[in-house]
């Protein structure tokens, strides 16, 4: 879909949806007109129409929390944008990370690696006293690869007894101190889930070399 078959309502605006390439959390609900539909595309940036201003505004100007635009999609009826950006800062003007900060209805919020990952690296920055993070952080690199080598050891085990339960159990040990040691090296999500992403092109085209 292009641009033309774009849907804008009557005042020439579009709704945009700005989703976090990291975390997939909803950042804002923004309006496009053509006019910075055509900027966002052209910079990447994400460039927004001002109901209230009546005016054009390219997120991080002023701020420096720039939104780099990954992707574009419009929904089935060409009338309403999701953007996926990876962002320079917080999304909105009060200094969250997103816009949609204020609960209406509380519910239990979806696990993800990268808030797990946020917690560690907040963990080591802080070293709070009592926490098995911290003494993993201070006693350094070894005991994080020993932890490492244990944990994929159990994982084996469980595994080969074929006991589900089990192996779930070590699998999230597993994935916790593999975490430790991403943050330890400064190694963030976003590198491993690009590596398996690479790696998912190369083994396309060998699997078509083979079949060729």
């Amino acid at each position: 879909m292009n641009i033309d078959q774009l849907k804008f309502d009557e005042k020439g605006l579009i709704p945009a949806i700005v989703v976090d390439y990291d975390t997939g959390k909803v950042l804002t609900l923004a309006y496009m007109n053509r006019e910075s539909l055509e900027i966002s595309l052209e910079k990447k940036l994400t460039c927004f129409y001002s109901r209230s201003r009546e005016a054009l505004w390219l997120k991080g100007e002023t701020s420096g929390n720039y939104q780099h635009i990954v992707s574009i999609t419009a929904d089935c009826d060409g009338d309403a944008l999701t953007v996926v950006v990876k962002k320079d800062g917080p999304a909105c003007h009060t200094g969250q990370e997103s816009c949609f900060h204020n609960p209406v209805l509380e519910g239990q919020e979806r696990f993800r690696l990268e808030n797990l990952y946020q917690l560690l690296v907040g963990r080591k920055e802080q070293l709070p006293e009592g926490s098995y993070t911290t003494y993993l952080f201070q006693k350094g690199l070894d005991k994080i690869l020993k932890k490492v080598g244990e944990e994929s050891t159990e994982v084996i085990i469980a595994g080969k007894a074929q006991d589900k339960a089990e192996t779930i159990y070590e699998i999230a040990d597993l994935a916790y101190h593999v975490m430790v040691l991403m943050v330890e090296m400064g190694i963030d999500v976003s590198d491993i889930r690009n590596e398996l992403a690479s790696r998912h092109v190369i083994d396309h085209k060998v699997k078509q070399e083979k079949m060729a």
